[in-house]
């Protein structure tokens, strides 16, 4: 594939079609293309105003709208202004500056696919094994094809090619439509039992067709070799090459390449590659599916239609069962068995059953207590008041406890300062505190831009960087810590 700068740059053309004011852009553009299939090509901003104001929906469109609506589709190069001075009598006249617009190419081009889209419809949608076996015979052919004339190798692969691009459109359109929801909301209806035989039935003669066939097409694509592609691939090449062109004229490359992905479309679709499995047996499997899914709705219409059925006489003995009854009393009794208690309250919660048994009865474990609040936006549980209590003594010895521990620390630092400043490579072996302590320090020192900060009790200093990066390895009573070869530098 060639990626090209026509195909990089953005298609402004059709920014039409999707921007804000949409429905103004693209009723401006129909009426330039209507007049343009009339051949009127040159059209005025007055022309345009006329058109759309005789709508409903325009009637509140203004001059000065549709003045700046078409300056818009000039700068996307929908439309190609040209100012028209051939009726100015005046300089005023002429700076008014009066256009024509014409539709250009590209807007031509885009309009009629969106017409087409617009009246885009499922035509011939089926599942006819007729295609398959007539694909089967063209396919047979491949091999013949490399001794046949230029001209007859480029018929017959324009006939296979349009076999296989029916083929591909008939199933896909058709599995669509049937996996549509309007299609499952008819199967679910009664009046799909009279289709349902005659639809299976349908489904199940192209799977058969797929089956047979598919295995024969298999069977000829896996003989076919590389030379005798080859040859085939050049007289379809010879073929078009011959047909006479004005323009857009491929290179023989490029007629290579769209040719062979053909074919190994065609491959791929039956045989498959690498981990993927062929089209054919995914179509397999989906036929298989509807088949299983139009069966299932079917029983439910039937289930549904007996279980009424059933229901109808089921009715019909309780209603025989209320009327045979002496009193009212024994009325109830029934009642109570068919329809249960008709002011049922269930309460849920997490409830410590005694038993774990499914059987047994509400009346066979304790009763239960539960304590229910008022539900009410007022409601506010009482407060309970307690002394706030004393605890002089608990923060008098924590306070000397952490203060020995801070004078314990101090001296154990001080014996570790060599010359106002702490080398981690000169370090002996210290306890966890003390390397936390120190780890603190060195992380005062890297929040800092200057890399200098100040210990709990007040002394400054200054955190130095190994010159080349080394690091050492500190020594603990818990272990190895390796850590960069700081300097911590006291000031003073």
């Amino acid at each position: 594939m060639e990626i090209g700068e026509k195909l990089l740059k953005q298609l402004t053309e059709a920014k039409y079609l999707c921007v804000e004011n949409s429905w103004r852009y693209r009723s401006i553009i129909r009426f330039f293309y209507i007049e343009y299939e009339k051949m009127n090509y040159w059209l005025y901003k007055e022309d345009v105003l006329e058109a759309l104001i005789s709508s409903e929906r325009f009637k509140d469109y203004t001059v000065e709208q549709c003045r700046q609506d078409l300056d818009a589709l000039c700068e996307w190069g929908n439309l190609v202004p040209v100012q028209d001075t051939s009726k100015a009598m005046t300089i005023e006249e002429f700076k008014n500056k009066q256009f024509r617009y014409q539709l250009s190419p590209y807007s031509v081009e885009i309009e009629r696919m969106v017409i087409r889209l617009e009246n885009l419809k499922v035509e011939n949608a089926s599942l006819e094994p007729t295609l398959l076996e007539r694909l089967k015979m063209e396919i047979e052919k491949f091999e013949m094809m490399s001794d046949k004339t230029p001209q007859q190798v480029g018929i017959w692969w324009n006939n296979l090619n349009e076999d296989f691009k029916r083929l591909n459109q008939n199933y896909q359109d058709y599995i669509r439509e049937l996996c549509s929801i309007r299609a499952e909301e008819l199967m679910k209806s009664r009046e799909f039992l009279i289709f349902k035989d005659k639809f299976i039935e349908y489904i199940r003669s192209f799977v058969k067709g797929l089956q047979t066939n598919s295995y024969a097409i298999e069977s000829v694509l896996k003989s076919v070799g590389g030379e005798c592609e080859r040859a085939v691939f050049d007289k379809v090449i010879e073929y078009e090459m011959s047909i006479p062109r004005i323009e857009n004229i491929a290179t023989e490359q490029e007629m290579m390449e769209s040719i062979s992905g053909r074919w190994h479309s065609i491959k791929r679709w039956f045989l498959g590659q690498g981990a993927h499995e062929s089209e054919a047996s995914r179509l397999f499997e989906t036929t298989n599916d509807i088949i299983r899914k139009i069966t299932r709705f079917a029983c439910q219409i039937i289930d549904t239609k007996n279980s009424l059925a059933n229901r109808k006489e089921e009715y019909k003995k309780l209603a025989e069962m209320f009327v045979s009854c002496n009193d009212i009393d024994d009325a109830h009794k029934i009642s109570s068995l068919v329809f249960g208690l008709f002011s049922t309250r269930h309460i849920r919660g997490d409830i410590e059953r005694q038993s774990e048994s499914t059987s047994s009865s509400v009346y066979d474990e304790e009763a239960l207590e539960v304590t229910i609040k008022p539900r009410v936006r007022t409601f506010r549980e009482k407060l309970v008041r307690n002394a706030i209590s004393e605890n002089e003594d608990r923060k008098r010895v924590m306070r000397e406890k952490i203060m020995a521990q801070r004078l314990q620390e101090a001296e154990i630092l001080r014996e570790i300062v060599n010359g106002n400043e702490i080398d981690f490579e000169s370090i002996g072996n210290i306890e966890p505190h003390i390397r936390n302590t120190l780890l603190k320090w060195v992380a005062k020192g890297n929040s800092s831009k200057n890399r200098r900060a100040k210990t709990d009790e007040g002394a400054s200093f200054e955190l130095v960087y190994p010159a080349d990066g080394r690091k050492c390895t500190l020594e603990c009573s818990d272990g190895k810590f390796i850590t960069p070869a700081y300097k911590i530098r006291f000031e003073g």
